[in-house]
């Protein structure tokens, strides 16, 4: 066996100055930098830091700050706006004080009001709408996404996207003179199968009763929640499209690979996939429908106490209740008014958002920060 000599000092400098380091002696190097110091127990040169950032074009700088901007304009608007309703809102809510959310009945000039009923109101045609139009927008997504052919998907997709651009007036009075003298035997047939549930009664009509008036059913929550359900579809239709086409496809190919059907393939890939995008669709619709005001205007008969009855005339709004009231209002009544708009405002941005919040921690809303 041949005996091989140990490295002499000489060759561990040479060594040190192939990998950048200066080798001891040398003018670059510390007089009390040793070889040792450079070298860790495991007798492997310490790598030096390299500096990965790269250097951003002035294009680059340009976008992110005119982007930059944006995001603080928008969020300014977002302050002016909330410190308006709040200043325009203090006479009144100086008066009536925390009772304001808790008083359903409205007489500002007479020294009683609050938003109670109106907010229970405005939350049940939300919620109404939000149970009727996520069904259909998953549907709708998933269909878009992963049945239909390229054809129809693009007609399907420009469809939804005109639906969306259909102003409000529009809804308002097709729902009113239309569709909701459509769906009075469903809201007669709903409540003779379903009275046993509080929400479903309608007390002003017997159960079963042919000779019932159909104004019964009309101008209800229930109708009021059809018509914003349609309007909210195509925002959360897009959401959940955008997320459903993004799911990975090594994913989906891993899922056809393993024997699983194409419905198969959907629950155990794109559906978890896409399930932080469907909550904050869900939500941002929520938010849509809360401050919907035309189309529940052109709706509703409105009532200024507690109607927990969706299928029996006679709902509220906040919406629009200012809608109605402000051009009729005196000048405190405008500052109630303006409180209740305050009132909108927040639970508006509170549920916005959530669902921001939400589909920013999912999958469907993860970003890459290359």
């Amino acid at each position: 066996m041949r005996n091989e000599e140990p490295p002499t000092a000489s060759g561990k400098d040479s060594g040190l100055s192939a990998l950048g380091f200066p080798a001891p002696g040398t003018p670059g190097a510390s007089q009390e930098t040793t070889s040792t110091d450079l070298l860790p127990s495991s007798g492997r040169p310490v790598p030096g830091k390299r500096n990965l950032r790269s250097r951003l074009g002035v294009g680059e700088i340009a976008f992110r700050a005119i982007l930059r901007a944006g995001g603080f304009l928008v969020l300014g608007i977002e302050v002016l706006v909330g410190s308006f309703l709040f200043y325009r809102a203090t006479q009144a809510l100086g008066k009536a004080g925390w009772s304001f959310l808790t008083t359903q009945a409205r007489n500002p000039d007479g020294g009683k009001f609050g938003i109670a009923a109106v907010m229970v109101g405005t939350i049940l045609i939300a919620v109404v709408a939000a149970l009727l139009a996520v069904p259909l927008a998953a549907g709708t997504a998933l269909y878009i996404s992963e049945y239909a052919p390229p054809p129809i998907r693009r007609f399907l997709i420009a469809m939804i996207d005109l639906m969306a651009a259909v102003p409000s007036l529009i809804f308002g009075i097709w729902g009113a003179f239309l569709l909701q003298w459509k769906i009075v035997a469903l809201s007669k047939w709903i409540s003779d199968w379903f009275f046993w549930i509080p929400i479903f009664k309608v007390p002003q009509a017997e159960r079963g009763d042919p000779l019932a008036p159909a104004t019964v059913y009309t101008s209800s929550t229930f109708a009021a929640g059809v018509v914003v359900a349609l309007m909210v579809t195509p925002i959360a239709c897009s959401i959940m499209r955008e997320a459903f086409s993004q799911a990975p496809i090594g994913e989906r190919e891993g899922a056809f690979a393993l024997g699983s059907t194409r419905w198969g393939m959907i629950r155990s890939v794109v559906l978890p996939f896409g399930r932080g995008a469907m909550i904050g669709g869900t939500m941002l619709g929520l938010g849509r429908a809360l401050g919907e005001t035309i189309a529940v205007v052109y709706i509703i008969s409105p009532v200024y106490q507690f109607q927990p009855y969706i299928l029996q005339r006679g709902a509220s709004s906040i919406s629009a209740l200012i809608a109605l009231k402000y051009a009729e209002g005196t000048p405190f009544d405008v500052s109630a008014l303006m409180a209740a708009g305050l009132a909108l405002f927040v639970l508006t941005l509170m549920v916005n958002f959530i669902a921001a919040q939400i589909v920013a921690r999912s999958r469907s809303g993860a970003v890459s920060d290359a």
